[in-house]
């Protein structure tokens, strides 16, 4: 672990110079900056009393941090068709359950359609990347063509349907995850 580092990326998150750090501890700017270039080791106690205006604890910071993905891969995509729908769902961001939202790319074969969505709390973005497709939202249809999106509170019974004659392919957001 690099203590410096993490120390000053903890005091520019409080939006803190080190003159300002030192300040408050009753400590030097150069010892500060010491620390934060690795120079010196703080005592426990310093540190302590360090993290303590900083806004953490001991534990905070030295827990094991888990690198987060921020990049997905194709290889990383789950895939699932269903053939009595004429569909396939790409899930395109893994583990979305745990974010606020959900991606998807639903690709629907001609006569296709999405399943059935009973109303639900949350919203839904679309934005049809190929083809064209008709969205049904409480009973009324809504044609949606390549380039153009879609965006509604998902309170009322929705789906899509592909009418055309040509695969229709939109990435479709939900928010929270329902897919």
């Amino acid at each position: 672990m690099n203590l410096g580092k993490k120390i000053r990326a903890l005091r520019l998150g409080n939006d803190l110079t080190q003159e300002e750090l030192a300040s408050r501890l009753e400590l030097t700017k150069g010892y500060i900056s010491q620390i934060e270039n690795n120079l010196t080791s703080p005592s426990l106690e310093t540190l302590f009393s360090i993290l303590e205006v900083l806004g953490t604890n001991e534990h905070e910071f030295f827990a094991h941090e888990v690198e987060q993905t921020h990049v997905f891969k194709k290889e990383d995509f789950y895939i699932k068709e269903n053939e009595q729908l004429r569909h396939k769902i790409s899930w395109i961001v893994p583990n979305a359950l745990k974010y606020e939202m959900e991606p998807i790319i639903i690709e629907l074969q001609p006569g296709g359609q999405s399943v059935i969505d009973d109303p639900h709390p949350g919203e839904e973005f679309g934005y049809v990347l190929e083809g064209q497709v008709t969205l049904f939202l409480n009973k009324k249809r809504y044609i949606i063509r390549r380039g153009e999106t879609f965006y509604y509170q998902a309170s009322k019974e929705h789906y899509l349907m592909n009418t055309s004659e040509h695969r229709a392919k939109i990435l479709w957001i939900s928010t929270p995850p329902m897919f």
